[in-house]
């Protein structure tokens, strides 16, 4: 028998600013944004401290267009997905190194735009993705974003 692995984040949080929306030269869609997490706790002198984490999300094809459309500044999101690691060289010509999540599925949790196509409930959540009893028949796009996009296809 073959050893798997298991490459899997889920994340809680508020985005930091409106997905961006780009295309590659194959002209598939990829959305970014950052998701902020927070922790919060007492130290020993029993002040609360708290501590924030900014998660590098990345979305490909109908889940990328369907974040450009509703993903803006404070969304609340679950997001699951693989973390991938890639480097890149900046605008002076210096590598950098980057951590993302590459989004696998993923449920808005805040009652932003309820009214916006996508299942709803009772608290405003609305899933898309691979759990079939959440995910709207028109919008159901399990499977399309979970791929490998050579680094050449990203524009950025």
């Amino acid at each position: 028998m073959a050893t798997k692995s298991l490459n899997k984040a889920m994340l809680i949080g508020h985005t930091g600013k409106d997905a961006e929306v780009r295309y590659t030269n194959n002209g598939k869609a990829v959305a970014t944004f950052g998701l902020a997490t927070s922790e919060s706790w007492k130290d020993q002198s029993g002040t609360m401290q708290e501590r924030t984490t900014w998660h590098n999300i990345v979305a490909w094809e109908r889940v990328a267009e369907i974040f450009g459309q509703y993903v803006k500044k404070g969304t609340k999101l679950y997001i699951e997905g693989r973390i991938q690691n890639r480097s890149y060289d900046d605008k002076e010509g210096v590598k950098k190194y980057i951590s993302e999540i590459v989004v696998t599925d993923f449920m808005f949790l805040d009652s932003k735009g309820s009214n916006d196509r996508g299942s709803g409930s009772e608290n405003g959540e609305r899933s898309y993705g691979s759990s079939p009893q959440h995910a709207p028949e028109p919008m159901a796009v399990s499977g399309e974003f979970d791929q490998h996009v050579p680094d050449a296809d990203l524009p950025f």
